[in-house]
């Protein structure tokens, strides 16, 4: 029998490329987001592969609206296995300049949006001791930078909840599978349709990776015990560098955090933003940036394949040390 995976902020971006990936491996998806049309049209792609797809307009903001959702997915797509907690808005502003409703909005959507989430799929999991919540984060989670105040906020937040609660859950023995995947900058339409403060149009800081490469970590980490999976180099760099030294990366982001998310192309005053409401328009998963995007990562190899790679290091280090007690010999 086929899986169940529903996935929030489905439309678009990781969400849309997310649920293909899921799709691809015969699951039936539960599609949930803002925009009725495109999350229709999202669901349409899935049933093209050849699985049952169930589009269900929500806000998950709404705690109840998510739940009513998560109702109709259990009735007409039957128990969920998978529950991918994915949406997010966010502001691209100095934290001086944000509004007190702007900051509201953005953590309501993108934290409690994930809390809802985790709690409507909760709840039907422990019943059955059985299914994966998959909390989407991000190397900003580990190391904020400026700029981005409310979303680095709102993903350390997710993080610290996710830790939380899983030692509840294995308190508890309750059978349900809890992780967190983080993210590098990532070629989605976030940045066509981010609000967007400063004047420019923004973009994700180099290096970045198409949407498909976070898709098939966030299918990998939903049937496999990891913790944590961090995708991309970049990530990696980013938390532990944060670790090692924070007062320099604080300079460094201080010197460079604003100029590298940023283009040199001004930003229209009246450009739309999905802040409040979603932004009309054929968007997909792909955002503008696809000469730049890369479609692999190395780190993630090694992640999925990780008893191999152990294995394999084990034996380069083992020859290294005979090798060099064959020359003290």
């Amino acid at each position: 029998m086929a899986k169940v995976v529903v996935i929030t902020g489905a439309s678009a971006g990781v969400g849309r490329a997310t649920a293909r990936e899921f799709a691809q491996h015969g699951c039936d998806i539960g599609l949930i987001g803002r925009d009725p049309e495109r999350l229709e049209k999202a669901a349409e792609e899935m049933r093209g592969l050849g699985v049952r797809a169930l589009a269900v307009p929500t806000d998950v903001a709404d705690a109840d609206a998510v739940e009513a959702a998560a109702d109709r997915f259990e009735k007409e797509l039957g128990p969920i296995d998978v529950w991918v907690n994915n949406a997010m808005v966010t502001v691209f502003c100095p934290v001086a300049e944000m509004t007190p409703a702007d900051f509201k909005r953005s953590t309501e959507v993108t934290y409690l949006g994930t809390v809802h989430g985790t709690m409507s799929a909760l709840r039907r999991m422990r019943q059955r001791r059985h299914g994966a919540i998959v909390n989407v984060g991000s190397a900003l989670a580990y190391r904020s930078i400026p700029l981005q105040g409310v979303y680095c906020g709102a993903k350390s937040a997710i993080r610290g909840f996710t830790d939380s609660l899983r030692s509840e859950i294995i308190h508890d023995n309750a059978g349900v599978h809890l992780t967190m995947v983080h993210l590098p900058a990532v070629n989605t339409p976030q940045f066509d349709w981010a609000l967007d403060k400063l004047g420019r149009q923004v973009q994700p800081v180099p290096p970045i990776f198409q949407p498909e490469v976070p898709a098939r970590a966030i299918y990998f980490a939903a049937f496999h015990k990891r913790r944590e999976v961090w995708v991309g180099f970049p990530t990696v760099m980013a938390i532990m560098a944060n670790r090692i030294a924070p007062g320099l990366a604080d300079w460094y982001l201080a010197s460079s955090g604003y100029s590298g998310q940023m283009t040199s192309e001004p930003k229209a005053a009246s450009a739309p933003d999905n802040l409040y409401n979603p932004v009309k328009g054929d968007y997909a998963a792909h955002g503008r940036f696809d000469n730049k995007a890369r479609s692999a990562s190395w780190e993630m190899f090694t992640s999925r394949h990780r008893d191999a790679v152990a294995v394999g290091l084990a034996g380069l280090a083992f020859l290294a040390v005979r090798g060099w007690l064959r020359k003290r010999a």
